[in-house]
């Protein structure tokens, strides 16, 4: 007798939240969790709230309109793939030979 297994085709799939994809959930939670607590420390130390609304308002439009457009510009893995690159170094100097030279024979075997 034959088993029947559902298959689940979605594993491989980054998650998705409202479009929202893979760490910018991430981003956007602890952005959020930032905004209460400069609301409560605002509060605490007896901001108006006539000052603090509209701020932390405006801060919170801010990072959704933010992380948004980085989830479109970049997708999934785009983001951190862009600020890998901007680390690479355009170009190498070396100030001798010996780099290259030793690479023909030596410890490093034969090229």
């Amino acid at each position: 007798m034959a088993s029947v297994y559902q298959i689940n085709k979605g594993m491989a799939r980054p998650i998705e939240f409202k479009g929202l994809k893979g760490v910018y959930i991430g981003v956007l939670a602890g952005g959020l969790v930032l905004l209460l607590v400069l609301f409560a420390l605002g509060y605490i130390l007896r901001v108006p709230l006539l000052v603090l609304l509209p701020l932390v308002l405006l801060l919170g439009v801010g990072l959704f309109v933010l992380v948004f457009g980085l989830s479109r510009r970049f997708g999934v893995h785009g983001l951190s793939k862009y600020l890998a690159k901007r680390g690479l170094p355009r170009y190498l100097r070396f100030s001798s030979r010996r780099v290259f030279t030793g690479l023909k024979g030596g410890k490093y075997g034969r090229v």
